[in-house]
């Protein structure tokens, strides 16, 4: 095992490791900006240079690795001044109004200009490095905050696989990063799946705003507002008030229904029965589909990203998309049509996802013209409403929750809607449920942004025995076509953009934490772990009661191939 010297101290490190972890398993933390582990590893942004004697030139330490002997010292003077002076150049094409950033205190530039006191005499609003703002449905752009660190490019590249966001360098001034040039990000390709704006340092990425909107429907009195809001949203809408992640979410719901309804809001659901719903439409589409044999795999149309991925990108595969609209617009459809007592209603829903955003706006998931969902607040909008009207989150009262509309608070289940709807074909060819689902992981790991994560099981279920796939994160995604093109018949696909799900959501609060931490302390707070039995929406009785052929319009669409221009 290599010997080396870290600021005087004298380690042991495996072979291959960078100094970059080699500090840090010593606690010496050495400030990045560009890097993203196994994602962005590139030493572009000089932020991480440390000397090595020997070296002449400073080295990046996230992409190089130690060999025995090596002296490292991360805090020379020569070390701080060329950091300093990086930040200074960034500082001086960088827009600072950062009291209306959408990143929020957040900013890990704003953290490092404060942690080396960098002082730049212009400082204030300023034009920035370009002001160009590029939007889209779902997220969009302000360059006049970028520090070209890439984190974006790499994330559109191997964690989305939409490849849409580039860095150009045509005029070598001025390099920018940007969709294809002069396109919006609907027509360059984007799924919205929101992974950038999470990776940003900054608030050049963010989802596009619809607080604004909320708010205009929220002061008109003639209109009934129902907030439907996911349990994941739920739980992490605490951690943008101080509450630790962990902490259980059944102790904060009841918060959360008293703010929606001090923001305005005449009727605030869970999205239970959406989530029902889908799964039984869907679960019926799979048995028709396995009589006839024919468009099978099924793939699930829970995520609005992976269903425009397969629009752009795999439209060969849209024969084998469910025509089930996703859970939102199915429930948003139900309040408005079936279970909201009013003339004029309106539905807003709460989600961890920037790519609903766009999916609200599409015309075929309208019915007789009228839209389900009217606009999509992700968590981090929904805190900036509260916090903009001064409403105290932890001073409320955790209320009981009593929901009329859609039922009451479902306990919590082991989900998913892979899960859910091969419970409820389970309980409609062999009536009964299913017992457990034992998956084995046939790509990456339980969590993996680099990779992805397939997950694979077969199933017997009235005598057939049925070959499923869970695909998180975007990355695994051509792996899974490969896959079903080979010789294995697959019965049933779940197909999911943001690695972990929907827990990992585009419009999840940002943190510093590693990712696969995140995930792991959210679901802690739901109470979430395979011990649970398996989410059967046939239980539901809203479902039952409400579902028949007639209301086929209303749950059901047709997805089609969507263009883009590609560079």
């Amino acid at each position: 095992m290599p010997k080396i010297t870290i600021n005087d101290e004298v380690v042991k490190v495996k072979s291959g490791t960078t100094i970059l972890n080699a500090a840090k398993s010593v606690g010496i933390e050495i400030p990045k900006l560009c890097f993203i582990e196994e994602i962005n590893e590139i030493g572009f942004c000089r932020i991480c240079v440390v000397e090595v004697e020997g070296e002449q030139d400073l080295v990046s330490s996230c992409n190089t690795e130690i060999k025995n002997g090596m002296v490292i010292t991360t805090n020379s003077n020569k070390v701080i001044e060329s950091r300093e002076a990086t930040l200074q150049l960034l500082a001086s094409r960088h827009r600072f109004d950062c009291w209306r950033c959408p990143k929020d205190g957040m900013c890990e530039f704003y953290d490092l200009l404060k942690e080396f006191d960098v002082t730049f005499e212009e400082f204030g609003p300023g034009r920035g490095r370009n002001p160009e703002q590029i939007f889209g449905t779902g997220i969009s752009q302000d360059q006049s905050k970028c520090i070209l660190c890439k984190r974006c490019v790499a994330v559109c590249t191997n964690v989305a696989a939409a490849k849409v966001l580039k860095f150009r360098d045509d005029d070598g001034i001025n390099p920018i990063v940007s969709p294809t040039p002069g396109l919006a990000f609907d027509e360059a390709g984007c799924t919205f799946c929101g992974q950038c704006v999470k990776a940003c340092p900054t608030g050049t990425l963010f989802e596009t705003d619809h607080t604004k909107e909320v708010e205009a429907l929220l002061r008109d009195k003639d209109t009934t507002i129902v907030a439907q809001i996911s349990k994941f949203a739920n739980s992490a809408l605490a951690e943008e008030f101080g509450y630790d992640m962990e902490f259980p979410a059944s102790e904060t719901f009841g918060k959360t229904i008293s703010a929606l309804e001090l923001l305005g809001f005449d009727e605030v659901t869970t999205m239970d029965l959406g989530e029902d719903m889908q799964a039984y439409a869907t679960a019926k589409e799979v048995v028709t589909r396995l009589e006839s044999g024919v468009n099978l795999p099924v793939i699930t149309s829970t995520c609005p990203s992976a269903t425009r991925y397969l629009e752009l990108y795999k439209p060969e595969l849209l024969d084998n998309l469910s025509t089930v609209k996703s859970p939102h617009i199915v429930q948003g459809a139900l309040l408005k049509e079936k279970l909201v007592k009013a003339d004029n209603v309106k539905v807003v829903t709460i989600d961890t996802c920037t790519s609903k955003k766009y999916e609200v706006t599409r015309e075929e998931l309208s019915n007789d013209g009228v839209k389900p969902v009217d606009y999509t607040l992700t968590v981090r909008e929904l805190a900036k409403l509260l916090k903009r009207k001064g409403i105290n989150y932890k001073k409320l009262d955790n209320k009981e929750y009593t929901n009329e509309l859609t039922g009451a608070l479902t306990p919590p289940v082991f989900g998913g809607a892979l899960r859910s709807t091969l419970n409820t074909v389970s309980e409609l060819l062999d009536n009964k449920p299913l017992s457990a689902i034992d998956f084995k992981i046939v790509r990456g790991k339980e969590f993996n942004e680099a990779t992805g994560l397939i997950k694979e099981a077969q199933v017997l279920i009235n005598g057939q025995k049925l070959n499923v796939a869970i695909v998180h994160g975007a990355a695994a995604y051509k792996e899974m076509f490969e896959k079903l093109q080979g010789k294995k018949q697959y019965h049933l696909v779940e197909m999911m953009s943001c690695p972990g799900g929907c827990i990992n959501g585009g419009g999840q609060p940002f943190s510093k934490l590693p990712t696969e931490e995140v995930i792991a302390k959210r679901f802690t707070s739901l109470g979430l772990h395979p011990g649970l039995p398996i989410s059967n929406p046939t239980h539901n009785e809203l479902v039952k009661e409400l579902y028949s052929e007639e209301l086929t319009d209303l749950l059901h669409t047709v997805y089609s191939q969507k263009e883009f221009t590609k560079e």
